[in-house]
């Protein structure tokens, strides 16, 4: 029942794609495949944070219990958008191996706690960690393609992925990490499984540390650009 579930949510996906596509004619393959995506990382924050902060086990203290009916629902959802991302990547090699890896583990982490029947609370909570910040990423890109990267709200989109990232991946990814690896209950490959998906959230921190430090230069750059032209402007008209 599982297996057709998750074909079922794969071909959703596929469909999806191609309408876009063929809606979005005049857009690209990866601008269609980014509407996917936007729309995954969306319903994915969504759902889990039901899960969460309604439907409950809270994660932080009931890791390794047995999976809900929701939960499994979330999983199946996720899965079949990831091996359709994975494939489409693959195909089209947009990505490079760090995200290759990413969408790996994630496919196995959820295959892993979907034939265990347990966990499911924490595969949500990384879940959620891990596409709270999609749509913020989805729309850098957009604005980069429709020009209006270099506006203030491409600064507003930058600081606040920055931010939720550090905050959700690194502090509140690992305060989860540190109670599933002192949780007895949780199987010794799931615990694996964490650790592999905090470290591979330390390697793309390493990439935002050096974009923040990138983005800074440039705001001081362009800030010292203006008030150069200021200065220059004001002396032409005493």
């Amino acid at each position: 029942m599982l297996v057709v579930s998750v074909l079922l949510c794969l071909g959703g996906w596929i469909s999806l794609y191609w309408v876009l596509c063929g809606v979005n004619g005049c857009r690209s393959y990866e601008w269609n495949c980014r509407l996917v995506t936007l729309l995954h990382g969306v319903l994915a924050v969504c759902i889990t944070s039901y899960i969460g902060y309604v439907d409950g086990p809270w994660p932080f203290t009931h890791p390794g219990t047995r999976n809900t009916p929701l939960q499994i629902s979330a999983l199946v959802l996720s899965l079949g958008y990831f091996i359709f991302d994975m494939a489409w990547c693959v195909y089209f090699r947009t990505e490079g191996p760090v995200m290759l890896a990413h969408h790996t583990m994630s496919i196995l982490g959820i295959l892993l706690t979907l034939w265990l029947g347990e966990s499911g609370i924490e595969s949500c909570a990384v879940l959620f960690g891990s596409e709270i910040t999609n749509p913020l990423l989805q729309a850098r890109w957009f604005l980069k393609q429709t020009g209006c990267y270099g506006t203030l709200l491409g600064d507003v989109v930058d600081v606040l992925f920055v931010l939720l990232f550090v905050v959700m991946r690194v502090f509140v990814g690992g305060t989860m990490l540190y109670y599933e690896l002192v949780s007895p209950r949780p199987r010794f490959f799931i615990k694996c499984g964490g650790v592999a998906m905090y470290a591979l959230s330390w390697v793309f921190m390493v990439d935002i540390v050096r974009f923040a430090i990138r983005k800074s230069k440039t705001w001081h750059k362009r800030d010292q650009q203006e008030t150069v032209a200021a200065n220059g402007h004001e002396g032409k008209t005493d």
